[in-house]
Order: structure tokens, then sequence, then C-alpha cells
């Protein structure tokens, strides 16, 4: 937060990578919490499955740690 204070209020620069990596964290997570969502609540099986993998494929986890 103070980041974006610097970057806006004062015109400190510096701080544009690092609010931008912050950004694409929450972006992330955004989209990984709406997969997870879709998993759980989905109305057919193959839609729960296609969110499942895409959410496992999202945060990384290996094929052969999958159930």
């Amino acid at each position: 937060m103070l980041a974006l204070f610097q970057y806006h209020l004062a015109g400190n620069e510096e701080y544009q990578p690092e609010i931008e990596k912050a950004l694409m964290e929450k972006l992330d997570s955004v989209v990984k919490h709406q997969l997870y969502t879709t998993f759980k609540t989905a109305p057919t099986e193959e839609e729960r499955e296609k969110a499942r993998q895409e959410y496992l494929d999202k945060c990384g986890m290996h094929e052969d740690f999958r159930w």
C-alpha cells in the first residue's frame, strides 16, 4: 500500500516493478479462487474435473502428485 502512495502521490517511479508484481500475484490468486469455486460448484462431473485440472495446473501441482 505504501508503494502505491509513493508511486501515485509522490511520483516515485522506482516502486512500479513492485506494484506490478503484487498486482500480478493478486490476479493469479483471483483466478485460482475462481477455478476452485467452479471445481466445487460445477453442475456436471466433466466441468468439475476440467476446473480441478486447470486449478492444479495453475497451482503448479505436478501430474504425479494428483489423484
